[in-house]
């Protein structure tokens, strides 16, 4: 037994009293604090003891590399690709024998392995390596590169959204063997489509074919998609398909599931959950899985050998991300295809003027059906203006002509009938019934709405107002601006009592129906699928849509109306589809010739003529006044750019809440903050000048905040609303 072991024979005078000191004593020291290791004296790695890291720093001042030492503990883990922990902020007097140490501890990801480093000075060491997983591949980096110097924004921002956070438990359970690749699938229903059964073969055969699809209506679309999907892995190859929600990714996990069985494809929605996404993430990127289908955040997922990209109903708004630096899924997609020369689809019911740009410049094909088709498949389409209300009695006395009225009827003879009202809740707007004043909030002045029946309250506050009065007549009676879903569902409940009601909504979506006869309620995008295809369609306030101050309105109508009218039979089975809204509008004629690629054209050939996107690039900075004055001063923009504007934006009230969507300071889209005063700037370049604007405005951005700006500006390459 050594010394330290041994007790004495008798304790010392006084031995209890001190031991009961020293525990007290103990017990109220502070513990010291377990510091990180450090690696001061440690040795360093005998090859290659130079790590090039990505920290994940979205300032665009930081959007470079830095270096630090391996050390050789570190060696055999500190790879190319892996995540790392690195100590940064640490200033060059924190030195001691030749190394750097101090700073904060911070994610980043190791980008090579070198011999020298560029830097002169001492280097810090890496603090860890978070796990030898590699998730970041050369393709990968030079994407998301690509990504960043596209929309004017950082490397780190774009990782984040490129690379799902790590799930330990999901990352130490093997991914399972990759299966054979499939036989090539029959062309099935894309014989419908002149060159649809030639794309398929090009995709079997290890081809890389372009191509705009313009889906016929009906439920036939997600299986189409799976056999796109099937074609491209029969050749070997990898296939990525995104979608604008998890209710369609789910319908394109059935087809493929049904054609190809299980364990050929990966679904990557946030519905999955973190861990059970970060699974299939990485059995993709390790090669198990080479097709995946997902939502926006799959437009990243690392498939191997990928031989195909597709875009579900690109004008979709939530195609488009909220963080920075806001990149679009169509965009992505078609760098990934110039990069690995894969294969390009995008697909919809309706067509953008983007994919009408596609097809025009000849970076892509079009995949149509006749016209003898598309007659067979649609609907027909009936219309209501505004003359035919005005000596509709029925329509004054509830809001929906007799024509709406008698094709219900009609419809429910043989099947549900769909009714699309493009505002949700029971009466959204609300005004005076005697003077038409709007009802506005007495404690922030926003916009009264009646959520239920016997409720009142405030759309920007909250506060409930049970004893409103008109500040302008002082009359206690209101009148409906707008009706709400629910309203219109009660309405045709009391119309029909005999037929059960359905709503779907934000707050509730419903997927499918069945076919019994019913009336489905549901605002525009939260359509369900009917069994069998619905019997009849109605599209209510057409005006609410095409009245948008907004470019796209036209475009966005449109595609709306044919998203509702896509589920409804054909017109050889009985479908019919009533619109209200102006007959001669180009959206309202393009709808009743089922003509969506033709308004597309006309479209783009307007907004050529006018300089407006997709024809030219544009930018939009937004800021307070000083702040965009500033920015656009110290910006060394292109020759050719032309500044419209600035211009103030709207001003929210001091007491309004800020919602789910309003942006902060220098993020997001929308109206500025509430209280504070916004100003935008509009920056347009012709074709070929968008890297190089892109580029002036990232410098700018990036010399700004280097030199401390606080009142900064928030820059948005493409937006998808310009006004």
């Amino acid at each position: 037994m050594s010394s330290d072991n041994e007790q004495p024979e008798e304790p010392p005078v006084g031995g209890p009293e001190q031991l009961a000191l020293i525990r007290e004593t103990v017990r109220k020291a502070k513990v010291p604090k377990a510091k990180p290791r450090t690696w001061r004296g440690a040795p360093l790695a005998k090859e290659l003891p130079v790590a090039r890291v990505m920290v994940n720093k979205g300032a665009l001042h930081l959007d470079q590399f830095f270096d630090y030492a391996v050390p050789e503990d570190l060696d055999a883990d500190a790879q190319p690709g892996v995540r790392v922990r690195v100590r940064f902020g640490a200033g060059a007097h924190r030195v001691r024998d030749g190394r750097r140490e101090g700073g904060g501890l911070i994610d980043g990801f190791l980008i090579e392995r070198r011999a020298e480093s560029d830097y002169g000075g001492a280097l810090a060491a890496l603090a860890s390596v978070v796990s030898p997983e590699p998730v970041l591949s050369p393709g990968m980096l030079g994407l998301a590169r690509a990504v960043a110097d596209r929309y004017a924004g950082s490397l780190a921002d774009v990782l984040q959204l490129a690379v799902p956070p790590r799930n330990k438990r999901a990352e130490a359970e093997p991914s399972p063997d990759p299966l054979p690749p499939p036989p090539a699938p029959e062309p099935g229903s894309w014989e419908r489509y002149g060159r649809g059964a030639a794309f398929l073969e090009a995709l079997a055969g290890g081809g890389a074919p372009r191509a705009v699809w313009t889906a016929l209506p009906g439920p036939h679309w997600s299986d189409e998609l799976a056999r796109a999907v099937a074609a491209t892995l029969s050749s070997g190859r990898g296939a990525l398909v995104v979608v604008p929600d998890g209710r369609r990714a789910a319908r394109v996990d059935a087809a493929l599931t049904a054609l190809l069985g299980a364990g050929r494809h990966a679904l990557l929605t946030a519905e999955s959950g973190p861990e059970q996404r970060y699974r299939q993430w990485l059995a993709v990127r390790r090669g198990s899985v080479r097709a995946v289908v997902g939502t926006r955040a799959a437009m990243f997922a690392p498939v191997r050998d990928l031989g195909l990209v597709v875009i579900w109903d690109d004008g979709d708004s939530s195609h488009s991300d909220d963080n920075a630096p806001f990149p679009h899924v169509r965009e992505v997609l078609e760098l990934r295809a110039a990069h690995h020369g894969c294969g390009f689809l995008l697909g919809s019911t309706s067509c953008t003027v983007e994919a009408a740009q596609l097809v025009e410049s000849g970076w892509a094909v079009p995949l149509v059906a006749d016209r003898t088709r598309v007659r067979a498949a649609a609907p027909l389409v009936r219309t209501v203006g505004d003359q035919e209300l005005a000596r509709d009695e029925a329509a004054r006395a509830a809001r929906l002509p007799s024509l709406a009225w008698q094709t219900v009827r009609d419809g429910l003879r043989s099947g549900p009938v769909l009714v699309q009202v493009p505002r949700r809740g029971y009466v959204p707007r609300l005004a005076c019934e005697r003077c038409r004043a709007p009802a506005r909030c007495r404690n922030c002045a926003g916009p009264l709405e009646a959520p239920g029946e016997r409720e009142l309250r405030c759309r920007w506050c909250g506060h409930d107002e049970p004893d409103w009065h008109c500040g302008a007549c002082g009359s206690t009676r209101l009148r409906a601006r707008i009706v709400g879903a629910r309203r219109t569902a009660e309405e045709l409940g009391r119309a029909f009592p005999a037929v059960p009601v359905r709503t779907s909504g934000r707050d509730h979506v419903l997927d499918t129906v069945p076919g019994r006869p019913a009336l489905v309620v549901a605002t525009p995008g939260a359509e369900p699928v009917a069994e069998g295809g619905y019997a009849a369609a109605l599209l209510l306030d057409g005006w609410a849509m095409l009245g948008r101050p907004d470019l796209r309105a036209g475009e966005e109508a449109l595609r709306r109306w044919i998203g509702a009218a896509s589920l409804v039979r054909g017109q050889q089975d009985g479908g019919t589809v009533v619109v209200v809204a102006e007959p001669t509008l180009r959206p309202v004629q393009a709808l009743v010739r089922w003509d969506p690629v033709g308004h597309a054209l006309r479209e783009l050939a307007e907004r050529a003529e006018l300089g407006f996107p997709p024809v030219s690039r544009m930018a939009e900075v937004t800021g307070s006044a000083q702040a965009v004055e500033a920015f656009l001063a110290s910006a060394d923009l292109p020759a050719e750019a032309q500044v419209l504007g600035p211009v103030p934006l709207p001003v929210a009230e001091p007491g309004r809440a800020r919602g789910p969507k309003d942006p902060l300071p220098a993020s997001g889209r929308g109206h500025p903050p509430a209280g504070e005063r916004w100003e935008r700037a509009l920056l347009r370049v012709p074709p070929g000048s968008g890297g190089a604007l892109a580029a002036a405005l990232k410098t700018a951005q990036a010399a700004r905040l280097a030199r401390g700006g606080q009142d900064a500006v928030r820059i948005r390459v493409d937006p998808p609303d310009i006004g």
